[in-house]
């Protein structure tokens, strides 16, 4: 059944977020052989809309104005609401990111939609789409099915595969005119608290530390290895705690959940409740003194030892490994 699939893109300074193309990924998925219809939210993105159709939307709406510089749920809800009543849509997808979990809910409740939240696979199943979600802090996973109304998920960063660009691809980019009011918040200001370059939750590779760094200069050889592997640093609670690191590079339970090609775990213990964070990793690599660590139960390579003499090491390997290439 061929359906009209909309699809939310995300964009952070001026680009695009590699989740909106997962997102046209699955919409395609969704949509069976249907359109997909991407959607931008802000002050200025119109110019991003080939790049969404080159990644497999088949044309973009947009929604531009000087309110929706910065997100707000009640901004992005309008806008979204517009575009949802002008396309008459059978399917929504947006990413579950940040913006995704607080946008996501709202909508549902003015759609009265069911909503299928932390997607990680898609697939058309004996007629019907199947969404497979992970549940119990990623112990187990469950498949869901919607059997009438809009087909409304978010998706999980770095699950679905993107669909290869094709630079070749043209759309419509179009731009609809909406009355963005009674605004209950209002941005004066952004101040952000992350690492600079790679975006944590979409990280490909993850340098984790935990207390066996010991201090807030222990992150320094983590920093080093990830910037040679092009990946992002992230922390446990307990790092988190002692005041290592700030609580924007925390992963687990109640910090962000992140799913790279590549987890290497630093002098993490393995608290269940960061495992709930980073458990579906691709490849998971654990550095520690004590062998008999809970970290070592979900590694894929462990290695015992100092993670002060093992970290360079990796380090230096991986340097070697790049000049080679």
């Amino acid at each position: 059944m061929a359906r009209k699939v909309l699809v939310l893109g995300e964009v952070r300074d001026g680009s695009l977020r590699n989740v909106s193309f997962e997102a046209v990924s699955a919409g395609r998925t969704v949509s069976e052989g249907g359109e997909v219809v991407g959607v931008l939210i802000g002050d200025s993105v119109s110019a991003l809309g080939q790049e969404l159709i080159q990644y497999g939307a088949d044309r973009v709406v947009t929604v531009e104005g000087e309110k929706l510089k910065s997100y707000t749920s009640d901004g992005f809800s309008q806008a979204l609401l517009a575009v949802l009543e002008a396309e008459k849509p059978e399917g929504l997808i947006l990413g579950h990111t940040a913006l995704g979990k607080d946008l996501a809910p709202k909508m549902a409740a003015k759609l009265h939609a069911g909503l299928i939240s932390d997607v990680t696979a898609v697939e058309v199943v004996g007629g019907n789409v199947v969404f497979t979600r992970p549940i119990y802090s990623g112990k187990a996973f469950e498949k869901k099915i919607f059997t009438e109304g809009l087909l409304f998920a978010s998706v999980r960063p770095n699950n679905i595969g993107v669909l290869d660009k094709d630079e070749s691809r043209q759309g419509e980019v179009s731009t609809i005119s909406v009355d963005v009011k009674d605004l209950r918040t209002v941005i004066k200001e952004v101040v952000r608290k992350a690492t600079e370059g790679v975006d944590l939750s979409e990280a490909k590779v993850v340098v984790a530390g935990g207390r066996g760094v010991k201090s807030e200069d222990g992150f320094e050889p983590l920093k080093e290895l990830a910037q040679v592997l092009g990946g992002a640093v992230g922390a446990s609670r307990g790092a988190c705690d002692a005041e290592y690191c700030d609580y924007s590079l925390q992963i687990g339970q109640t910090g962000k959940v992140v799913t790279p090609d590549l987890y290497i775990a630093c002098g993490i213990s393995g608290a269940i409740q960061h495992l709930a964070g980073m458990s579906n990793s691709k490849v998971i690599v654990a550095i520690n003194k004590d062998p008999e660590a809970n970290i070592f139960k979900v590694a894929d390579y462990g290695i015992v030892g100092d993670l002060f003499e093992v970290v360079p090491m990796l380090t230096e390997e991986f340097k070697k490994l790049k000049v080679n290439a």
